[in-house]
């Protein structure tokens, strides 16, 4: 066999033909990564400074053991390529760059190291954290030993990546392009959902193949959502620090390629297999109408700062890939809070992060991104900006434009909160929403402007800049921070669990535990726990925007207090399918909601409401009304302590058409939150001898209300801390092929319309 290192050196004589029982040729710099096909293998990978790129390959059945080292020798625009004819698949490889070791420079080409092809579309091994995978030595006692370079070979200590075959039988499949407006999204984590559901094989949980499941998949299609968010499924890694404490990074924000997916989440196999498997659930998915969303983290790496380890891009090519502080190379600048941020200045990262997205939209037919700490993504030199390089190349892009494009629109830099002010085409994760509502519903003294704002897709964020309410992406819990349940069952963050002594996780919270702390036999306290939830839910899902539910909070699961808990692999984290009388009321009433919501269009408008009078109805698109069934004056809304509010949606005035151009008009609806601990009374609106209001929600009961009519002019009493959703009682929406009602209620409309304004 020949020895791993003979081939580079032979090369120097004679750099192409065969070379025992391999044979080298120049190849192509494009595309980058490993290309296979039936005639051989195509490596290509950029680096502009390395003087010298060796491609290093492992097969399948010794893969800490180099089999080939292959010097490349061809470079064309700043690209090193060759190829390997008849190399098959299953082969795991990896590159050693040589060049100047130059930290102060930002240079730190160390050929000791094997190094992950930032383009490889699977990766295969665990990391072993030995001393061998960091660039300098890491057991010296200098501080500043991040200068020197440590020459022991980190090959059998790292991931590999895979040739594989990327052809695909999709069977037809193509995005299905749900709009916008309508979507009711699912942020969820691929083995916390199905990992202890019983009703599937025990191989198959926590694997891209168990969320494929049928019973999986009915789970969702019977909740009712559109789309599946998907916490992160870029490969990532598992921290050392977490390792020596035997835990796990769960969330999974610590990218190590772009390109492939997580392989811990794949129940078939690591030699390309998870690339299939993968492909096989976004079909299964895409079968059932639902669409997929990905989670992703370009905005830094796992490899840290100047202390991290050496796994791929540091050592390809550091100055283009990461921020540099400008005067002091050797360190990092740091907008994310992990040690790094990605070089979205530089056009070769630009680069990695557009031919990435373009991949799981064309390769894997996923319908859209929700970007992680989207904000240092769109930085220029220094601020977030709307020109940034990295918007305006997606703008352009004909691909990455068309998908599902959700911010989340912060980061830990300077001027890194940007909600509001991403551009056109973009939704954003509204956290405005998230706190006014939370505050609103804890009672506290902010009276109701800026919920008004937030239930009616926050125009005063969006409007301004030709953004429309989907632009809000409104949530009241996602996967950091507390679980709904946890919201009101908490004051405090009990996160002990994650050996950092609770100093880690947010310590605001907007949270109340609703009189005990923790778990409670107090049916009072129960009671009002759920009914807080119900509030939550049924505000999320009546309010314009696109609503996202976080995982298991549609049944009240629990993480015990945890308000961080990306550490915790483990039952605190997943889901729990065994629920009591409660929970599965509370999960029918979510699906309640949701069916609400998708049925009747007034709740996913399209556009911002006007506020003015319609034609042919004499009555505004929405009016307020305070709790004296009149409509809010401008000291009603300037009154902090004003806790009640009520809102007439008036869906026979929506100003909207279908996609073939016929009017949209639906049902007009009252819908009345109280944020006081004691009840109120509120006058329903109307004309007695003409107004009747039909109950449709009372968060007060998981149940549906029984047929019940209301006869306006009369106070109803609200409950303490309660939502309620009447309907005008007519008939459902019934509509003629043209959009029109069958009932004529323009003449109730004028009469309900006139009792507000007395």
């Amino acid at each position: 066999m020949t020895k791993a290192k003979t081939i580079a050196d032979l090369q120097r004589k004679k750099p192409y033909g065969t070379f025992d029982n391999i044979e080298i040729w120049p190849g192509r710099p494009y595309p980058l990564g490993a290309t296979w096909t039936p005639k051989g293998t195509n490596f290509a990978v950029f680096s502009e400074g390395a003087t010298r790129m060796d491609l290093c390959l492992f097969r399948q059945d010794s893969p800490n053991e180099e089999a080939y080292r292959i010097q490349m020798m061809e470079q064309t625009d700043q690209v090193w390529h060759c190829y390997i004819p008849k190399l098959e698949t299953g082969w795991r490889y990896g590159f050693r760059a040589h060049g100047d070791w130059n930290p102060k420079e930002g240079k730190l080409y160390n050929a000791n190291k094997l190094l992950i092809d930032p383009y490889t579309k699977a990766i295969d091994g665990t990391i072993d954290w030995h001393p061998a995978v960091f660039p300098y030595p890491i057991h010296d006692e200098d501080p500043e030993r991040y200068l020197k370079m440590d020459e022991q070979d980190s090959a059998p200590y790292i991931t590999k990546g895979v040739v594989i075959d990327t052809r695909y039988d999709w069977e037809g499949d193509v995005r299905l392009e749900r709009p916008m407006h309508e979507t009711v999204i699912y942020e969820m984590h691929v083995k916390g959902l199905t990992q202890q559901l019983p009703a599937i094989p025990e191989e198959l949980r926590g694997t891209y193949a168990g969320l494929a499941h049928p019973v999986t998949i009915e789970y969702l299609k019977n909740l009712g959502i559109t789309a599946v968010e998907l916490m992160p499924v870029h490969h990532f890694v598992q921290d050392s620090h977490l390792i020596d404490k035997g835990l796990r990074n769960y969330w999974g924000y610590n990218s190590q390629c772009f390109f492939a997916p997580h392989a811990d989440y794949a129940s078939s196999g690591r030699a390309g297999e998870q690339v299939k498997e993968f492909k096989d659930m976004v079909k299964a998915l895409h079968k059932a109408g639902l669409e997929v969303i990905l989670d992703v983290v370009y905005n830094h790496t796992a490899e840290g700062n100047h202390y991290g380890p050496m796994l791929g891009m540091k050592g390809l090519d550091n100055q283009a890939y990461y921020r540099l502080v400008e005067d002091s190379k050797e360190f990092y600048m740091d907008y994310t809070g992990t040690g790094n941020t990605v070089n979205m200045v530089h056009n070769r990262s630009l680069q990695l992060v557009m031919d990435s997205l373009r991949y799981w939209v064309t390769e894997m037919h996923v319908d859209g991104f929700r970007f992680d700490l989207a904000s240092a993504l769109a930085r220029g030199l220094y601020e977030v900006g709307k020109l940034s390089t990295f918007l305006d190349t997606i703008h352009q892009d004909p691909i990455i434009s068309q998908v599902k494009l959700i911010a989340e629109p912060w980061d830990v830099g300077p001027g890194g909160y940007q909600v509001g002010a991403f551009p056109v085409l973009w939704s954003e994760w509204n956290g405005k929403y998230r706190d006014s509502v939370r505050e609103f519903w804890k009672g506290d003294a902010a009276g109701v402007a800026d919920l008004a704002y937030r239930l009616t897709g926050s125009s005063d964020l969006y409007e301004l800049s030709g953004r429309r309410p989907a632009a809000s992406i409104n949530f009241v819990t996602a996967h950091d921070g507390f679980t709904l349940r946890d919201l009101y069952s908490y004051n405090e963050k009990h996160n002990l669990a994650n050996g950092e002594e609770n100093n880690d996780g947010e310590s605001h919270n907007n949270s109340w535990n609703c009189g005990v702390e923790g778990p409670t036999d107090d049916p009072e306290i129960q009671a009002l726990r759920l009914r807080m939830q119900r509030n939550q839910l049924a505000t999320l899902l009546f309010s314009q925007g696109v609503p996202m539910i976080s995982m298991g909070d549609e049944y009240g699961r629990t993480q015990m207090g945890n308000n961080n808990a990306y550490c915790q692999d483990n039952p605190i984290s997943w889901f729990d399918w065994n629920w009591d009388k409660d929970q599965k009321e509370l999960h029918e009433f979510t699906r309640y909601l949701i069916t609400l919501r998708r049925e009747n269009p007034v709740f996913h408008r399209r556009r911002f409401f006007s506020g003015l009078k319609i034609q042919d109805t004499a009555i505004s698109d929405i009016l307020w009304l305070n709790p004296a069934g009149h409509e809010m004056t401008e000291e009603n809304w300037a009154d902090g302590n004003q806790r009640s509010v009520g809102m007439i949606l008036n869906g026979e005035g929506m100003d909207e058409y279908d996609e073939r151009g016929r009017r949209i008009k639906d049902d007009i609806f009252l819908m009345i939150l109280n944020g006081y601990w004691e009840g109120v009374e509120f006058n329903l609106p109307g004309v007695r001898e003409y107004t009747r209001w039909e109950l449709l929600v009372d968060t007060h009961t998981s149940k549906i209300p029984p047929p019940k009519d209301y006869l306006a002019d009369e106070p109803f009493l609200l409950g303490p801390r309660s939502l309620y959703l009447f309907r005008l009682k007519l008939r459902a929406a019934n509509q003629t092929e043209e959009g029109k009602r069958k009932v004529s209620i323009v003449e109730q409309v004028r009469k309900l319309l006139q009792m507000i304004q007395e």
